[in-house]
């Protein structure tokens, strides 16, 4: 339990410097050394401004070719440099899943990382795509925020500037401070083959390496979750020491918590950006209360086999950081859009697991992805705002800007789309033998490793329950088209929501304007997300983790 207080305590105190700077990158209007050569080789005005439409045409093109090079990689890596183990090709159907798994920035890995993917192949198709999906996010974000501080106007800024930015001054100076870091904890960064050692039981034992580290650093950073071992993050290669694993979890969740504060800068209103953090904070909270102390009590089938019901639920967990932060860490990768493990899900307690799967069923907006988690929030808010509005009896108004029909519909779309995608496969995977073939278990927990994995990608998270393979064409096909309709709908939904009310001028603050800078919108904001999510999901929920936790370790057959 102290560990969580000292990451909550730290993951407050680097929101307003991170979030300061983060601003100060995306508002300067001076144009660095780097950057203008990368605008010249890519022949781009940085300064040219763009509507939404262009913004967004910049974004489908951008994501189109980064994931048609993607698939290229994985194909034709039997036959591409650096790959000591003479790795073959993954199948169309993995590489098809992949290439759409690392560009939407969810990281879902149908395959195992050792011994699926070369070097070449983990460094310029997966690490590269780490880098470009979460600046992609970022972008957006900032460019939807610029439509709630312009005025008549149908420009967000640019594309190419603004992604060019993210990495540059973001995501790459910190990938490489971390990743140095992370060699001095033992994550390993190396070109070497895999190494043969003679185990303590006194017979071989091939050990996989590779250039880890540096994958580690942005998979984190950046949200993405996508792991250069099979077992990701339990994996001592990539967790390395406790300290390592402290700094990742820290990683996970620094850039889109100090996004509030960037947010809040950006419209002249820290107060503001402030009270989103505090919703997500809230609702963080919530969803460890509800998972650790789970993890602290015996499973039932322990306690049959005579092991104390206060005994810690140590199955699945890693033993060098214990059940606390398994816990942390399997809250804050679903919060987040984050699909690393340090521990397999599919071992929590029943009830445990309600809160992951949750939190990734309301769109990981509690806290979310890099750019893509605050803009999902901000559609919360644009609906709770308009709840207030009906309830004091007049127009809707956020940051001085009137929410109307068209703001409300973007909103919507971009809630429930997602929602509508995921549950909709869930019951097709249910009922037909593709889906329930790959499955491990039957009955509630089967259920529910079909609905985690559809909740994964059909909300850009990325992380397994286990228990399912889903290297068949099925998961391989249907989940890869499903990540790419739930992360392209809410973000061009947020592009036109920017736009939207960019065209609109600003309205003065009254005595009967709603206050969003308050406590109490903090909780009409969550309860927004509660009751949407709960009406949503529950019966979903119900049918899996729920009745799994109230049967008290009755099997299926």
């Amino acid at each position: 339990m102290p560990t969580i207080v000292v990451y909550l305590i730290l993951l407050t105190s680097i929101t307003p410097p991170l979030g300061a700077f983060m601003y100060r990158v995306y508002t300067s209007e001076r144009i660095g050394r780097l950057e203008g050569v990368i605008y010249r080789l890519i022949g781009v005005d940085p300064r040219a401004e763009q509507t939404w439409r262009r913004y967004a045409s910049s974004v489908l093109w951008f994501s189109a070719i980064s994931m048609l090079f993607t698939y290229l990689v994985m194909r034709l890596q039997g036959h591409l440099p650096l790959n000591p183990v003479g790795l073959a090709a993954p199948t169309q159907y993995v590489s098809f899943n992949t290439a759409t798994s690392f560009v939407t920035n969810t990281n879902w890995q149908a395959y195992g990382g050792e011994s699926t993917m070369s070097y070449l192949t983990q460094m310029i198709a997966l690490t590269f795509q780490n880098f470009l999906s979460a600046a992609v996010g970022m972008a957006v974000l900032i460019a939807m925020i610029r439509g709630f501080i312009r005025n008549k106007t149908d420009a967000l800024g640019n594309f190419w500037r603004d992604t060019v930015r993210g990495v540059v001054y973001i995501l790459l100076p910190i990938s490489i401070v971390v990743a140095v870091i992370l060699m001095t904890q033992g994550v390993v960064q190396t070109f070497a083959n895999s190494a043969t050692v003679t185990g303590i039981q006194g017979f071989a034992q091939t050990i996989a390496r590779g250039p880890v580290a540096s994958q580690i650093a942005i998979k984190q950073l950046g949200t993405n979750g996508g792991g250069f071992f099979n077992v990701n993050s339990a994996h001592p290669f990539e967790g390395g020491t406790a300290l390592a694993n402290f700094l990742e979890l820290l990683l996970i969740l620094g850039i889109p918590a100090a996004l509030t504060y960037t947010f809040g800068k950006m419209v002249g209103r820290i107060r503001e950006g402030w009270v989103i953090f505090a919703a997500m904070m809230i609702l963080f909270l919530g969803g460890l209360a509800l998972t650790v102390p789970q993890e602290h009590s015996a499973t039932q089938a322990m306690i049959s086999a005579g092991v104390p019901a206060t005994a810690q639920n140590l199955e699945g967990k890693e033993l060098r950081y214990g059940t606390d932060q398994s816990s942390l860490w399997a809250v804050a990768t679903t919060d987040a859009s984050n699909g690393s493990v340090n521990s397999m899900h599919d071992s929590y307690k029943p009830f445990a697991m309600v809160a992951p799967m949750f939190n990734i069923a309301v769109g990981e907006v509690i806290w979310g992805g890099v750019g893509s988690g605050l803009y999902g929030m901000i559609f919360y808010v644009i609906i709770a705002v308009f709840i207030g509005g009906l309830m004091v009896g007049r127009t809707p108004e956020y940051l001085g800007k009137k929410i109307g029909a068209r703001q409300m519909k973007l909103s919507a779309i971009a809630v429930l789309v997602p929602f509508l995608v995921a549950l909709s496969l869930a019951g097709v995977a249910v009922v037909t033998p593709a889906g329930l073939d790959p499955r491990l278990n039957v009955g509630p927990h089967g259920f529910s490793e079909i609905l985690y994995a559809l909740l994964s990608m059909g909300n850009n998270n990325g992380s397994a329950f286990a228990g399912l393979t889903a290297s068949g064409a099925f998961y391989g096909v249907v989940g890869g088209l499903e990540m790419l309709v739930v992360r392209f709908v809410p973000l061009l939904a947020a592009l036109a929501l920017g736009s939207s009310v960019a065209k609109e001028g600003s309205v003065p603050v009254t005595a009967g304007t709603l206050p969003t800078d308050k406590p109490l919108f903090v909780g009409l904001l969550d309860g927004v997300i509660v009751v949407i999510g709960a009406l949503t999901f529950f019966p979903a929920l119900a049918l899996g983790a729920i009745v799994e936790g109230l049967m008290k370790g009755k099997l299926f057959g």
